[in-house]
Protein backbone atom coordinates (compact mmCIF):
# COMPACT_ATOMS: atom_id res chain seq x y z
CA UNK A 1 0.00 0.00 0.00
CA UNK A 2 0.62 3.61 -0.74
CA UNK A 3 0.66 5.90 1.84
CA UNK A 4 0.77 9.80 1.83
CA UNK A 5 0.82 12.20 4.94
CA UNK A 6 -1.00 15.85 5.10
CA UNK A 7 -0.13 17.73 7.55
CA UNK A 8 -3.33 20.65 8.61
CA UNK A 9 -2.39 23.72 9.51
CA UNK A 10 -4.23 27.27 9.97
CA UNK A 11 -2.64 30.37 10.93
CA UNK A 12 -5.07 31.56 12.76
CA UNK A 13 -5.15 30.21 16.79
CA UNK A 14 -6.68 31.76 19.86
CA UNK A 15 -4.35 31.03 22.55
CA UNK A 16 -0.94 31.19 19.92
CA UNK A 17 -1.45 32.93 17.05
CA UNK A 18 0.92 31.81 14.04
CA UNK A 19 1.52 28.14 16.04
CA UNK A 20 2.53 26.54 12.74
CA UNK A 21 5.34 29.27 12.32
CA UNK A 22 6.90 29.45 15.65
CA UNK A 23 10.36 29.10 16.48
CA UNK A 24 11.90 25.82 17.96
CA UNK A 25 15.16 26.09 18.36
CA UNK A 26 15.78 27.79 14.55
CA UNK A 27 12.83 26.13 12.87
CA UNK A 28 9.34 26.34 12.24
CA UNK A 29 7.16 24.34 14.77
CA UNK A 30 5.71 22.81 11.33
CA UNK A 31 8.95 21.66 9.44
CA UNK A 32 9.70 20.00 13.31
CA UNK A 33 6.22 18.00 12.13
CA UNK A 34 7.01 17.42 8.50
CA UNK A 35 11.08 16.22 9.23
CA UNK A 36 9.59 13.62 11.78
CA UNK A 37 7.83 11.72 9.54
CA UNK A 38 9.03 12.86 6.14
CA UNK A 39 11.03 9.70 6.28
CA UNK A 40 8.83 6.87 6.69
CA UNK A 41 5.54 8.06 4.11
CA UNK A 42 5.58 7.84 0.57
CA UNK A 43 4.90 11.87 0.34
CA UNK A 44 4.20 14.33 2.72
CA UNK A 45 2.70 17.39 2.17
CA UNK A 46 1.01 20.41 4.23
CA UNK A 47 -2.20 21.69 3.86
CA UNK A 48 -3.03 25.49 4.57
CA UNK A 49 -4.73 28.20 4.08
CA UNK A 50 -2.15 30.99 4.99
CA UNK A 51 0.31 32.28 2.52
CA UNK A 52 3.05 32.49 5.00
CA UNK A 53 2.45 29.33 5.99
CA UNK A 54 2.72 28.13 2.34
CA UNK A 55 5.72 29.67 1.78
CA UNK A 56 7.87 28.78 4.94
CA UNK A 57 7.13 25.16 4.07
CA UNK A 58 8.48 26.06 0.24
CA UNK A 59 11.35 27.74 2.11
CA UNK A 60 12.78 24.42 3.96
CA UNK A 61 12.48 22.29 0.51
CA UNK A 62 8.82 20.77 2.08
CA UNK A 63 6.14 20.76 -0.32
CA UNK A 64 2.35 22.51 0.83
CA UNK A 65 -0.89 22.66 -1.12
CA UNK A 66 -2.71 25.82 -0.60
CA UNK A 67 -6.63 25.26 0.18
CA UNK A 68 -10.12 26.81 1.01
CA UNK A 69 -10.14 29.08 4.03
CA UNK A 70 -13.91 27.56 5.03
CA UNK A 71 -13.16 23.85 5.79
CA UNK A 72 -14.72 22.93 9.81
CA UNK A 73 -12.08 20.46 10.30
CA UNK A 74 -9.10 19.37 9.03
CA UNK A 75 -10.34 16.12 7.98
CA UNK A 76 -12.08 18.35 5.15
CA UNK A 77 -9.00 20.24 4.68
CA UNK A 78 -6.97 16.90 4.46
CA UNK A 79 -9.34 15.71 1.11
CA UNK A 80 -8.82 18.76 -0.57
CA UNK A 81 -5.32 18.58 -0.31
CA UNK A 82 -5.01 15.17 -1.36
CA UNK A 83 -7.55 15.70 -4.77
CA UNK A 84 -4.51 17.83 -5.85
CA UNK A 85 -1.71 15.34 -5.12
CA UNK A 86 -0.18 14.59 -8.50
CA UNK A 87 -0.26 11.04 -7.59
CA UNK A 88 -3.14 9.19 -5.50
CA UNK A 89 -2.47 6.74 -2.62
CA UNK A 90 -3.97 3.88 -0.59
CA UNK A 91 -3.94 5.39 2.51
CA UNK A 92 -3.84 9.58 3.66
CA UNK A 93 -3.08 10.08 7.08
CA UNK A 94 -4.00 13.18 8.81
CA UNK A 95 -0.95 14.75 11.13
CA UNK A 96 -1.04 17.10 13.46
CA UNK A 97 1.05 20.57 13.13
CA UNK A 98 1.19 20.88 16.39
CA UNK A 99 3.09 17.72 17.48
CA UNK A 100 6.38 18.07 16.59
CA UNK A 101 7.46 15.10 19.07
CA UNK A 102 5.27 12.37 17.44
CA UNK A 103 7.35 9.08 16.40
CA UNK A 104 7.64 7.49 13.36
CA UNK A 105 6.75 4.40 15.39
CA UNK A 106 3.24 5.59 15.72
CA UNK A 107 3.34 6.22 11.69
CA UNK A 108 4.14 2.78 11.78
CA UNK A 109 1.62 1.61 14.09
CA UNK A 110 -0.90 3.29 11.75
CA UNK A 111 0.21 1.46 8.52
CA UNK A 112 0.48 -1.57 10.49
CA UNK A 113 -3.85 -1.12 11.30
CA UNK A 114 -4.41 -1.48 7.53
CA UNK A 115 -2.86 -5.44 7.41
CA UNK A 116 -6.99 -5.92 8.39
CA UNK A 117 -8.47 -5.24 5.58
CA UNK A 118 -11.57 -4.42 7.35
CA UNK A 119 -9.86 -1.54 8.85
CA UNK A 120 -11.36 1.85 6.61
CA UNK A 121 -10.02 4.34 9.13
CA UNK A 122 -7.14 4.44 12.07
CA UNK A 123 -6.02 5.95 14.74
CA UNK A 124 -4.01 5.83 17.82
CA UNK A 125 -4.93 5.24 21.60
CA UNK A 126 -3.04 4.74 24.82
CA UNK A 127 -3.55 3.10 27.78
CA UNK A 128 -4.11 5.14 30.69
CA UNK A 129 -1.42 4.09 33.68
CA UNK A 130 -2.89 2.55 36.86
CA UNK A 131 -0.87 5.09 39.13
CA UNK A 132 -1.91 7.77 37.13
CA UNK A 133 -3.24 10.92 38.46
CA UNK A 134 -7.24 10.32 38.43
CA UNK A 135 -8.28 13.57 37.35
CA UNK A 136 -6.51 12.83 34.03
CA UNK A 137 -8.83 10.07 33.46
CA UNK A 138 -11.72 12.26 34.52
CA UNK A 139 -10.91 15.25 32.36
CA UNK A 140 -13.37 15.96 29.51
CA UNK A 141 -10.69 17.22 27.25
CA UNK A 142 -8.61 13.74 27.17
CA UNK A 143 -11.55 12.47 25.12
CA UNK A 144 -11.20 8.16 26.03
CA UNK A 145 -11.98 5.10 23.64
CA UNK A 146 -13.84 1.42 24.16
CA UNK A 147 -12.09 -1.27 21.96
CA UNK A 148 -13.96 -4.57 20.88
CA UNK A 149 -11.82 -7.64 20.65
CA UNK A 150 -10.57 -6.60 17.38
CA UNK A 151 -9.49 -3.35 18.40
CA UNK A 152 -12.39 -1.09 16.78
CA UNK A 153 -13.23 1.54 18.38
CA UNK A 154 -16.69 0.91 19.37
CA UNK A 155 -17.20 4.37 21.04
CA UNK A 156 -15.26 7.56 21.84
CA UNK A 157 -16.59 10.10 25.02
CA UNK A 158 -15.27 12.93 27.11
CA UNK A 159 -16.69 10.78 30.29
CA UNK A 160 -15.05 8.02 31.69
CA UNK A 161 -16.14 4.87 29.52
CA UNK A 162 -16.79 1.93 30.94
CA UNK A 163 -18.77 2.91 33.78
CA UNK A 164 -17.02 0.45 36.60
CA UNK A 165 -20.36 -0.62 38.76
CA UNK A 166 -19.86 -1.29 42.78
CA UNK A 167 -16.45 0.00 42.62
CA UNK A 168 -15.02 3.61 44.51
CA UNK A 169 -13.86 5.39 41.32
CA UNK A 170 -10.79 5.39 43.50
CA UNK A 171 -10.32 1.69 42.25
CA UNK A 172 -11.30 1.88 38.26
CA UNK A 173 -7.50 2.58 37.01
CA UNK A 174 -6.10 -0.66 38.85
CA UNK A 175 -9.46 -3.05 38.10
CA UNK A 176 -10.08 -2.14 34.19
CA UNK A 177 -7.55 -0.72 31.07
CA UNK A 178 -8.84 2.59 30.08
CA UNK A 179 -7.72 4.21 27.09
CA UNK A 180 -7.24 7.83 26.17
CA UNK A 181 -7.21 8.83 22.36
CA UNK A 182 -4.58 10.14 20.39
CA UNK A 183 -5.69 12.34 17.56
CA UNK A 184 -4.14 10.93 14.82
CA UNK A 185 -6.10 9.50 11.94
CA UNK A 186 -5.21 7.40 8.56
CA UNK A 187 -8.67 7.24 6.23
CA UNK A 188 -8.74 4.72 3.19
CA UNK A 189 -8.42 7.56 0.21
CA UNK A 190 -11.99 6.63 -0.91
CA UNK A 191 -13.14 6.29 2.85
CA UNK A 192 -11.91 9.84 3.09
CA UNK A 193 -13.79 11.40 0.37
CA UNK A 194 -17.40 9.57 1.47
CA UNK A 195 -16.59 10.77 4.94
CA UNK A 196 -15.79 14.20 4.07
CA UNK A 197 -19.17 14.74 2.68
CA UNK A 198 -21.25 13.27 5.47
CA UNK A 199 -23.06 16.06 7.72
CA UNK A 200 -22.74 16.64 11.57
CA UNK A 201 -24.65 13.76 13.47
CA UNK A 202 -26.03 13.57 16.61
CA UNK A 203 -23.79 11.87 18.94
CA UNK A 204 -20.72 14.03 17.02
CA UNK A 205 -22.95 17.42 18.10
CA UNK A 206 -23.35 15.83 21.86
CA UNK A 207 -19.96 15.40 22.54
CA UNK A 208 -17.93 17.35 20.24
CA UNK A 209 -16.38 14.64 18.53
CA UNK A 210 -16.11 14.19 14.91
CA UNK A 211 -14.84 10.39 15.15
CA UNK A 212 -17.99 9.61 16.29
CA UNK A 213 -20.11 10.84 12.84
CA UNK A 214 -18.01 8.52 11.12
CA UNK A 215 -19.10 5.54 13.99
CA UNK A 216 -22.66 6.68 13.51
CA UNK A 217 -22.36 5.75 10.19
CA UNK A 218 -20.96 2.40 10.51
CA UNK A 219 -17.21 3.55 9.40
CA UNK A 220 -14.59 0.54 11.17
CA UNK A 221 -12.08 2.60 12.68
CA UNK A 222 -8.98 0.19 13.95
CA UNK A 223 -6.82 1.47 16.93
CA UNK A 224 -2.73 0.95 17.26
CA UNK A 225 -1.75 0.83 20.32
CA UNK A 226 1.28 3.15 21.70
CA UNK A 227 3.23 3.63 24.35
CA UNK A 228 4.38 7.09 23.46
CA UNK A 229 3.83 10.34 24.67
CA UNK A 230 2.32 12.75 22.44
CA UNK A 231 2.68 16.72 23.19
CA UNK A 232 0.25 19.02 21.84
CA UNK A 233 1.40 22.74 21.65
CA UNK A 234 -1.87 25.05 22.32
CA UNK A 235 -0.47 27.96 24.73
CA UNK A 236 3.03 29.95 24.91
CA UNK A 237 3.30 27.74 28.13
CA UNK A 238 3.56 24.74 25.78
CA UNK A 239 5.65 25.78 23.78
CA UNK A 240 8.28 26.96 26.02
CA UNK A 241 7.86 23.07 27.55
CA UNK A 242 8.37 22.09 24.08
CA UNK A 243 11.99 23.94 23.50
CA UNK A 244 12.93 22.93 26.98
CA UNK A 245 12.56 19.42 25.62
CA UNK A 246 14.49 20.25 22.43
CA UNK A 247 17.08 21.59 24.16
CA UNK A 248 17.69 18.46 25.79
CA UNK A 249 20.73 15.65 24.96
Amino acid sequence: MKFAGIIPARYASTRLPGKPLADMLGKPMIQRVYEQVAGCLDDVAVATDDERIYNAVQNFGGKAIMTSPNHQSGTDRCWEAYTKLSCKFDVVINIQGDEPFIQPSQIELLKNCFKDERTQIATLVKQFSADCDFDQLFNPNTPKVVLNSNRQAIYFSRSVIPYIRGKHHSEWLKSHSFYKHIGIYAYLSDVLGEISSLPPSPLEKAESLEQLRWIENGYVIKAGITNEETTGIDTPEDLEVAIRRLEKP
